[in-house]
């Protein structure tokens, strides 16, 4: 394999890593997983010190020591400056002659479509969504939560829930069987006895995410407000959608809208659903699927993009992460 004819292709999640290193002609050389990739917690340094241990393992897999071009899809990659801040540490590895670093969301995007077009939104932990055009054009939010003007992702969704639960355990707020289902998760009886291992750290506040698939299955039993909370996420998911369509000129051309990440995957009649009926009235030549793809193959598909690679190779690629 020529050095100018490789890409080295990384999805950098908050909780995990994937690396790959691919060939020109779109096959796949060698693979590694790794941690998860957090910068703002660990700082960039000591972030990409992690991501090297994973890169490492891929390149010896491979039988190469540097690529042609690097293709980083990673997560708290949210403001440009962040872009080129990541860009410029991953450069410094020598990893390949070239960088291109992108938020992670992208890399659904890619995984989705047969070419670079489309847009993505992504419901995990947060929420974020993406838009690209084969001729470079993208659009994107900062997707810093509620100081960007976001709302939904998992972790919002389960402190949503707390919130109406908590009111209407103490009369502020309309009544809801969250008040039941929600510290019943965690073997308790009450929501004051829920806010209190919490607010003590009795239960870890990593666990709190646990509560969003609770919050689902309170609505599927028919909960009027747990019902609300979904349809405003439904809501929330069409509207970051249509913005994005819009501000690429493509509302009124057959797009693709590609639905990502745990919440938006996991088969949530009530969401899907209303996702769906919202998108055909907001956005009635839009395409709605969900990628289950692995988000790597999305930042190989971008880094083959880059070096010019045809439909053979990106097949080639593709069929590997999808058998």
């Amino acid at each position: 394999m020529g050095l100018t004819a490789s890409v080295l292709a990384i999805d950098a999640g908050n909780s995990k890593t994937d690396v790959a290193v691919v060939a020109a002609d779109g096959q796949v050389l060698g693979t590694a997983r790794g941690g998860g990739f957090r910068p703002p917690a660990v700082g960039v340094t000591a972030a990409v010190d992690d991501l090297a241990d994973t890169v490492t393992r891929a390149y010896t897999a491979a039988g190469v020591t540097s690529v042609a071009h690097v293709s980083a899809c990673l997560a708290n990659a949210d403001l440009p400056v962040e872009e080129e801040q990541l860009a410029a540490a991953l450069h410094a590895r020598a990893w390949g002659t070239s960088v291109d670093v992108r938020n992670d969301t992208f890399a659904i995007l890619r995984a989705g479509v047969p070419d670079p077009r489309g847009v993505a939104v992504v419901c995990g932990a947060g929420i974020n969504c993406v838009g690209m055009r084969p001729d470079g054009r993208t659009a994107r939010f900062p997707a810093l939560g509620r100081l960007s003007g976001d709302w939904g992702g998992g972790w919002g969704l389960a402190e949503e829930a707390i919130w109406h639960a908590a009111r209407a355990a103490d009369g502020r707020g309309p009544h809801t069987a969250l008040t039941r289902t929600l510290p019943a998760h965690f073997g308790l009886s009450s929501v004051y006895g829920l806010i209190e291992a919490f607010h003590l750290e009795h239960i870890p506040d990593i666990r709190r995410h646990e509560l969003t698939p609770v919050l689902f299955a309170t609505a599927a039993e028919g909960d009027p407000l747990a019902r609300r909370i979904v349809d405003r996420l439904a809501e929330e998911v069409v509207t970051m959608a249509t913005v994005a369509l819009t501000r690429l000129e493509l509302l009124e051309e057959e797009t693709p809208v590609l639905l990502g990440g745990g919440v938006l995957t996991a088969g949530h009649d009530q969401l899907d659903d209303g996702v769906r009926t919202l998108l055909a009235e907001k956005a009635p030549k839009a395409v709605a699927r969900v990628v289950k793809a692995r988000p790597v193959l999305g930042a190989a598909l971008l880094g083959l993009d880059r070096l010019g690679a045809g439909a053979e190779a990106q097949d080639r690629t593709r069929e590997f992460f999808e058998k």
